[in-house]
C-alpha cells in the first residue's frame, strides 16, 4: 500500500525560468525512478517569504503531491538538502480526509475550467 504525501519547497529567487524547470524535473524524476506517482502539482510562483531565508525575502513556490513507499520520502528529502537551489522544504503524509478533501479540490476545479471553456 502506497501512502499519499504533499512536498512543497521553496527554491531561491535567483533562477532563471529554465533553471527552475530543471530543478522541478530533478525531484520529479526522483519520485518516479523510486516508485512514485505523481497525482498533482502546481506552481505557485514567485512568493513574498514571511522572514529572510538566506538573506532572500522571495522565493519560488512548488508542490508535489505524489503516492509512494515510505522510504522515498527520505531519498527526496536528500536530494532536497543537497540542493543549493532549495531554501526551505516540508513533505506531509496525507491521511485519508486530506486525501478526500485534495480530491474534492482537484474535482472542483476541473469542472470549473470545463464550464469556462
Amino acid at each position: 500500500m502506497l501512502n499519499q504525501y504533499e512536498t512543497v519547497f521553496i527554491s531561491t529567487p535567483v533562477l532563471s525560468e529554465v533553471q527552475m524547470k530543471e530543478a522541478v524535473e530533478k525531484f520529479r524524476t526522483v519520485i518516479t525512478e523510486n516508485g512514485g506517482e505523481i497525482v498533482m502539482e502546481e506552481n505557485w510562483g514567485l512568493k513574498k517569504l514571511a522572514y529572510p531565508i538566506q538573506k532572500k525575502s522571495t522565493g519560488f513556490y512548488y508542490m508535489f503531491e505524489y503516492r509512494a513507499p515510505g522510504d522515498l520520502v527520505e531519498k527526496l528529502e536528500l536530494q532536497f538538502r543537497r540542493d543549493e537551489r532549495i531554501l526551505r522544504f516540508l513533505t506531509m503524509k496525507m491521511d485519508k480526509y486530506a486525501v478526500e478533501y485534495s480530491d474534492k479540490k482537484r474535482a472542483r476545479k476541473e469542472t470549473k475550467k470545463e464550464v469556462e471553456n
